[in-house]
């Protein structure tokens, strides 16, 4: 009876064995899972851009989800942007300081729409072509300015009619506010943050103005970054940010997002 003899290269079998062992393809790392405070309930309203009515349709359905889910520390969270570029900019900044009188712990960040007009209010003529492109005109239509008027003006013009027309205490209540926000595992800005920067050393022009830097970043930046600024059709949810910007003003869909524990979800107009 003949034998069969198996030879086995080990010097060959080792090399390529921790050669498949080096170069495996890792699992994929397990999902973060964010959240906030036990007993806090957080809702975040994006870009409003003069649109009261959708204003007042997200805040009802904030408040008939609020009874639906039963007692909380709500914190309420504005993007920034409430002006410019929709019918009602005046009425929505009303509403707002009312909302602030109201319940002061209320967090209100500054969008570059903001910082625009307060800069346009404060007599920096240079910035006034820029807050015509971004829709100051329709703003200072809705206090009291007249089509007609706007258009037969220079830029010279239209910052003395800014200066006219909108009320100190509006312009008060826009210096309030804040450039960034933190609850729990989640940071809320207006555009977006600077990869690779801490929130504590961010640029305001940054949080303010950034897109694709910050949009087209996959980097983790330690917390999950709610953001407005840049319009999508949807909700814009990615593994390192939440963008919640639908262009309300031309879509009619403000949308909000609601945080409690590790869950989120969300309310549009």
């Amino acid at each position: 009876m003949k034998h069969l003899v198996f030879c086995i290269n080990l010097p060959y079998l080792i090399p390529n064995m921790v050669f498949r062992k080096l170069f495996k393809k890792s699992d994929p790392p397990a999902p973060r899972h964010w959240s906030v405070p036990a007993g806090a309930r957080v809702y975040a309203i994006g870009d409003i851009h003069g649109r009261l009515d959708l204003l007042e349709a997200v805040l009802a359905k904030i408040e008939e989800d609020e009874r639906a889910r039963g007692p909380a520390t709500t914190h309420m969270v504005y993007l920034g942007d409430l002006m410019d570029r929709g019918p009602d900019s005046r009425g929505v900044i009303e509403r707002l300081m009312a909302v602030e009188a109201a319940a002061p712990e209320t967090v209100f960040l500054c969008g570059n729409h903001e910082e625009l007009m307060i800069g346009v209010w404060e007599g920096n003529r240079a910035l006034t072509p820029t807050f015509h492109r971004a829709g100051g005109r329709e703003t200072l239509m809705s206090y009291g300015i007249s089509a007609d008027e706007y258009d037969g003006w220079d830029f010279d013009q239209v910052t003395d009619a800014t200066q006219r027309a909108v009320p100190q205490a509006h312009i008060a209540f826009l210096k309030r506010f804040k450039d960034w926000h933190v609850i729990g595992d989640y940071a809320f800005v207006h555009a977006g943050i600077r990869p690779g920067v801490h929130l504590e050393d961010q640029d305001a022009v940054d949080l303010r103005w950034i897109r694709g830097e910050f949009t087209k970043s996959t980097q983790d930046h330690g917390v999950m970054v709610i953001h407005g600024h840049t319009i999508r059709d949807d909700v814009d949810e990615q593994p390192n940010r939440i963008g919640i910007d639908t262009g309300a003003y031309a879509t009619g869909k403000l949308t909000a997002i609601g945080l409690e524990g590790n869950d989120r979800w969300f309310l549009q107009s």
